[in-house]
């Protein structure tokens, strides 16, 4: 069974992350948004955090959230809020970090 994780909240004000990137499975996803993009900031601890989990092709970041607060990233696929929902609808479980 494959969850979808959805982290909005700032990486650097709680252990919302933490704690997800260790239950996160090996099918599982995760889409940042909101506040949660600064993990994607360059030189930050979250970023480093989210480079070692290997989530290459699971690791998602609303692009306008990421407009919105000027960040640019290699290591998320940038999706709005259409692929959003298609992402929620490609997994079988969607779990909000709230």
């Amino acid at each position: 069974m494959t969850t979808l994780h959805v982290i909005n909240h700032s990486p650097f004000g709680d252990n919302r992350l933490n704690s997800c990137l260790r239950l996160l499975g090996a099918d599982d996803a995760l889409l940042l948004c909101g506040d949660a993009v600064y993990a994607l900031r360059p030189g930050s601890e979250p970023l480093r955090k989210l480079q070692a989990a290997g989530l290459q092709g699971r690791l998602f970041a609303l692009a306008e959230d990421l407009q919105a607060r000027a960040i640019d990233s290699t290591l998320a696929q940038t999706v709005d809020y259409p692929a959003f929902v298609e992402l929620s609808l490609h997994h079988d479980k969607v779990n909000s970090w709230l």
